[in-house]
């Protein structure tokens, strides 16, 4: 378990990508099976315990000190894990200190009363360090900037081998992986990727800039929109039926009502919308099945999910990666058509003369579905589907973000290594009542787009003009006299009955910081109602 702590802790406090990339394959090569596997799953996402409960931990620790005491605690940090580590009471004569396999198997076999005793047997045995391993472990709640891809990559660089190599065999392995690290350490052959409904990896487009235009010939091109859903790879593939996302996780039992329908024999590389009637739906409504372990009737019915395709990459035996997008794309038109599914349609191509025609095209979508897409998806007639992000073949060309000046008001404390810090922002326009009084009202949240300087700048400023708390949240002093002016970036709007204002935004980050701005300069409510009318 200190090889895994170690690695948590390192891993929470190394921002930079490489540095992390590093740490994760120095930890594959010098850890020992199964732990190095078990650490694997941990990260990857795999692992998950139904019998350990938040609510486990809070009445552990609050049998061992004052209740109250814990909660000021918890307050001040602002993380479960973390305060429970700090502050747990240790007795003294407790067991040896678990290995990560040891706590898994378990943990695996567990019911909920003997979760009780062991998570406290457990506690008693670790350090601080230890503990906030054990119990982010627990509730699946790592973390440490780490995705399922990072992870890949850093098996990647362990065996000296593509990164599509490990996304090929992937799903055909389990933990603790012991015959992935044999053959990446060379002392065995590479384990087959021959399984039915296995995952392909994607291919993805690189962001075209303003100078790309002058060297690209429009006639090379195809173009179609950029649908606002989640990228997925449909497959039914000797009678075994998955619904993947980009990144490979299966995410079949949260979408039935699209897994049901897969009546082909290939697979589909396409985008997962909400689609009522075979019009698109706001993201919003895909929001609401999203990050879900399963959908109830209830939910099927409000937001029914569908598939837009834009690749063929298997017709049934037939592996047409290798042929060109233009000829990928005319199997895909009698693919779909032969399939007759109703939650499959086809993501048309929109036909151009030039750049500046598609620019336009690009700046004023036509009524109806475009309305709701981030932008244009450029790809090469010529080019075959290859995985990861080939530079020249595919280019996203995404709408310009919308940009409004809005207000802090309310700052909550954020997680790992932000938890010393307000860093969640809560922003707001003014509203106009009936009488004419201007107040202001809540449209979004972000909490990423400024710097770590900007960051202190903001908690010192949190922290000097709370005038109310609520736990981990503070409401910021926000009036027409006096308030921080976010300048907020979103890349779409939405009408929301969840939503005080009545809008919610994508994707919503703050662009910059007004400190010069008078806060009753701010935008207006009626100015995002009238973006939803454009």
């Amino acid at each position: 378990m200190r090889a895994f702590a170690g690695l948590l802790d390192r891993l929470a406090f190394t921002p930079q990508r490489n540095g992390k990339l590093t740490l994760l394959r120095d930890h594959f090569r010098d850890t020992p099976d199964p732990e190095r596997g078990w650490a694997l799953a941990a990260l990857t996402g795999v692992l998950s315990f139904d019998a350990a409960k938040p609510a486990f931990i809070r009445k552990a620790v609050e049998a061992r000190m004052d209740p109250h005491l814990f909660a000021l605690s918890y307050d001040y940090v602002g993380d479960l894990a973390e305060t429970v580590a700090l502050v747990w009471p240790a007795r003294p004569g407790a067991n040896r200190e678990p290995d990560l396999s040891e706590v898994i198997d378990a943990l695996r076999g567990a019911s909920r009363a003997q979760v009780q005793a062991l998570l406290e047997t457990w506690l008693d045995a670790l350090d601080a360090d230890g503990r906030w391993a054990l119990l982010k472990l627990l509730t699946g709640g790592l973390r440490v900037g780490v995705s399922a891809r990072l992870a890949k990559q850093a098996l990647a660089a362990l065996g000296g081998v593509e990164i599509d190599q490990i996304e090929e065999v992937w799903h055909s392995q389990h933990a603790p992986y012991e015959d992935l690290f044999a053959w990446l350490e060379k002392r065995s052959e590479k384990p087959t990727a021959n399984a039915p409904g296995r995952f392909r990896p994607v291919m993805l487009a690189q962001a075209i800039e303003k100078a790309d235009f002058t060297r690209l010939a429009p006639g090379d091109f195809a173009a179609e929109w950029k649908w606002d859903g989640i990228r997925v790879q449909a497959v039914n593939e000797r009678g075994q039926k998955r619904l993947y996302s980009r990144t490979g996780d299966d995410i079949g039992q949260a979408f039935p009502d699209v897994l049901d329908f897969l009546n082909f024999d290939g697979v589909i590389d396409g985008e997962l919308l909400v689609m009522r009637d075979g019009q698109v739906a706001s993201f919003g409504d895909l929001q609401q099945r999203l990050n879900r372990k399963t959908a109830d009737a209830k939910l099927l019915a409000q937001y029914p999910a569908a598939i837009r395709a834009y690749d063929l990459l298997l017709d049934g035996e037939d592996d047409l990666r290798i042929l060109p997008f233009a000829e990928r794309r005319k199997r895909l038109e009698i693919f779909v058509a032969r399939a007759q599914s109703p939650r499959i349609d086809l993501s048309p191509l929109q036909p151009f003369a030039d750049w500046q025609e598609l620019s336009a095209l690009r700046a004023d979508p036509p009524l109806g579905d475009a309305r709701l897409a981030e932008g244009l998806m450029l790809k090469r007639w010529d080019s075959i589907y290859e995985a990861g992000r080939p530079k020249g073949p595919w280019f996203k060309w995404k709408r310009d973000p919308h940009l409004i000046d809005a207000v802090l008001m309310y700052a909550q404390r954020g997680h790992g290594k932000r938890s010393g810090f307000y860093s969640d922002y809560t922003f707001g326009v003014w509203r106009e009542d009936a009488n004419g009084d201007r107040s202001l009202t809540p449209v979004g949240k972000a909490y990423f787009g400024f710097t770590d300087e900007e960051l202190k700048l903001i908690d010192k400023f949190v922290r000097d003009n709370t005038t109310e708390r609520f736990g981990p949240v503070r409401a910021v002093r926000a009036d027409r006299d006096f308030g921080l002016v976010l300048e907020v970036a979103f890349e779409g709007l939405q009408r929301s009955t969840r939503h005080k204002s009545g809008v919610a935004m994508r994707f919503p980050r703050i662009n910059r910081l007004r400190w010069d701005k008078p806060a009753r300069e701010a935008d207006e409510l009626a100015t995002l109602e009238k973006m939803l009318t454009e």
